[in-house]
């Protein structure tokens, strides 16, 4: 390629700055895990999985059997939820805190673990009354909000699956991953806030499952937060502030397989349908423990 056809680079940065020797000497990632990886990775990663914590230890690493699905720690039961709260309550971490939230309208609220494990374990009551078990599939579209926290932490305890939806897209878009899923119960709000005021979020609902578009769908949880007033359908909108009030704190988290699904992430639908990922609950589990760990050097 000659000179004329080249793209010039004006911003070519060739500059490394080394971390301090103190940064270096408290980080928890060391160099040796790399050399761990290489020498042997499933190894390796069978031991990151072990940090979490198993109602039942697997001993199957990896099932590649079936490229280019992946089978990690199959034999092996946990739970999500469990792991993100349970257990660090009772290693007695339970007044760390968990969640920092702050709104636009600059509102603000903290959760300890304790008081997100509670949270989540009323949830999680609320669903199973609302009839949804394992396996069945929950969309959520909500702003960005403790209750979408909360409600994918409770969707996880059950065994369930959700799927968020962005709180922007349309009703078409709701409607065509609804269906997609065949998602079986809605969680949203009355709106967010976005730019100043107040966005409504559930009228996009409501027009999603209009005539029967979404036929699976029985009920929708709705999250007061902007207090706008809503179209109102008996029999299939409950409050949710309601529902969690009347929910038990207490709620026992079952042990489901490493290969449960976790979440299913649509694609944008730009080029065409939004085709579904689908995330399992163990590697999915493991590799995310492991990130928040030794890259984002999280300490307890």
């Amino acid at each position: 390629m000659s000179a004329e056809e080249t793209i010039a680079n004006l911003s070519t940065e060739t500059r490394s700055f080394a971390p301090s020797k103190n940064f270096v000497r408290d980080a928890i990632a060391k160099p040796e895990l790399y050399a761990q990886a290489s020498a042997d990775r499933l190894a390796f990663w069978a031991d990151q999985a072990r940090e979490l914590h198993w109602h039942k230890p697997f001993t199957k690493t990896l099932d590649w059997s079936d490229a280019p699905f992946a089978r990690w720690f199959e034999d092996g039961e946990l739970n999500v939820a469990y792991n993100c709260l349970d257990r660090h309550v009772l290693e007695g971490r339970g007044d760390r805190i968990a969640l920092y939230f702050e709104g636009e309208p600059g509102d603000q609220k903290t959760y300890t673990y304790a008081e997100l494990t509670t949270e989540v374990k009323k949830a999680a009551n609320v669903l199973t009354g609302l009839g949804i078990v394992a396996g069945e599939r929950v969309a959520i579209y909500l702003p960005m909000i403790p209750e979408a926290i909360i409600s994918m932490l409770a969707v996880a305890r059950i065994g369930a699956i959700h799927s968020v939806i962005f709180g922007g897209f349309s009703a078409e878009a709701l409607t065509t991953r609804i269906n997609d899923a065949h998602a079986n119960l809605v969680i949203t709000s009355d709106g967010g806030f976005r730019k100043g005021k107040a966005s409504a979020l559930k009228p996009a609902v409501d027009e999603a499952l209009a005539g029967g578009h979404a036929s699976s769908v029985e009920n929708v949880l709705v999250v007061k937060r902007t207090g706008e007033s809503v179209n109102w359908v008996e029999g299939r909108d409950l409050w949710w502030h309601e529902a969690m009030d009347a929910a038990s704190p207490e709620h026992e988290a079952q042990a489901f397989p490493a290969e449960q699904p976790l979440f299913i992430l649509y694609t944008s639908g730009t080029t065409g349908t939004p085709k579904g990922i689908l995330h399992s609950s163990g590697g999915y589990l493991t590799q995310a423990a492991y990130t928040h760990k030794n890259v984002f050097d999280l300490h307890p």
